[in-house]
């Protein structure tokens, strides 16, 4: 009787034992569970405003910039926002800082350039002689005819460049101080060496006595004075199927004549005697472009197609 009450005391105590030990288990376990739950958000939390907090700095502190230039590379925001905005950027960054066609800048203020220009170039002194010859009416390989005024000249056949002189006003300077401006109306052919003049008789004589034949002259171009304006011309022979354009009494000398074809402009070439040809007639009695060498265009519309009539336009070249 008295062995079964121990032996049930017993199992009663290792029940117990067992009971606490479980239960201490037990509340070890969650709170470490609490533990491990309380602690997770906070990290979340600290994660989630770091990333919060680079993404505002990368939008309010963008890398800095040198002064007046672009950023080469745009911030992340910008980047991941809009990337077809993006790449749009560049094309209209670049269209204002794009060079200007011809016919949209200020004509009046473009600079000579040597395509245009050629051999014979503003602000340039060029050495050379001149010379001295009969020039009768005034007329001579620049085909403008008779003239009145015989303060001309006659270029050599380097400088004329396939009549790219015509028309142009050159100062002469002697060694003894005197000078005249004269217009270049012809061409004077070898042995005439570049950079000389062959003067009419009356504008030698302003330099020199005639009987002088010859004297070391120094010459530049002009871009002068003028109360003038320029006059058309189409050749003596002129059809809607084939036209000889000429322009007269340009301030400047003429670099281009183009014509209106076909919904484009047509660059003619130009011969030797002074005339822009069209040999299939192409924009023969149409719309007229002129280039100076100073790259202004004067487009001339209205022009009929006269040959050998001088068509007055109203126009000129700006002076330089």
């Amino acid at each position: 009787m008295h062995e079964t009450t121990r032996q049930a005391a017993r199992q009663r105590r290792r029940r117990r034992r067992l009971t606490i030990g479980t239960t201490t288990g037990l509340a070890v376990t969650a709170l470490l569970v609490g533990l491990v739950v309380a602690m997770q958000p906070d990290r979340k939390e600290d994660t989630a405003s770091a990333a919060a907090t680079a993404v505002t700095d990368s939008r309010q502190t963008p890398s800095p910039t040198t002064p007046g230039h672009k950023s080469s590379s745009p911030s992340p925001s910008a980047t991941s926002a809009s990337p077809k905005a993006s790449a749009a950027t560049p094309k209209s960054a670049r269209s204002p800082s794009a060079a200007p066609s011809p016919s949209s800048a200020a004509p009046r203020t473009a600079p000579v350039t040597t395509s245009l220009a050629r051999r014979i170039r503003p602000q340039i002194t060029y050495p050379g002689v001149a010379t001295v010859y009969k020039a009768g009416v005034g007329d001579g390989a620049c085909s403008y005819g008779p003239s009145s005024d015989m303060m001309i000249a006659a270029m050599n056949t380097t400088d004329y460049q396939t009549s790219r002189a015509c028309g142009a006003y050159v100062r002469v300077h002697a060694a003894n101080g005197n000078s005249v401006m004269v217009r270049i109306t012809n061409e004077c052919p070898l042995p005439c060496a570049p950079g000389q003049l062959d003067l009419s008789e009356q504008a030698f004589a302003k330099l020199a006595p005639i009987t002088t034949g010859r004297i070391a002259i120094t010459w530049s171009l002009l871009s002068p004075q003028t109360s003038g304006t320029i006059s058309i011309r189409y050749k003596n022979g002129s059809s809607p199927y084939w036209c000889g354009i000429q322009a007269i009494g340009h301030r400047n000398p003429l670099a281009r004549l183009e014509v209106r074809a076909g919904g484009a402009w047509r660059q003619l070439a130009r011969t030797d005697y002074n005339y822009f040809l069209s040999p299939d007639g192409s924009g023969c009695g149409g719309p007229i472009r002129l280039t100076d060498i100073y790259g202004e265009r004067l487009t001339l519309n209205g022009i009929a197609l006269r040959p050998d009539a001088v068509q007055p336009t109203g126009v000129q070249f700006a002076r330089h």
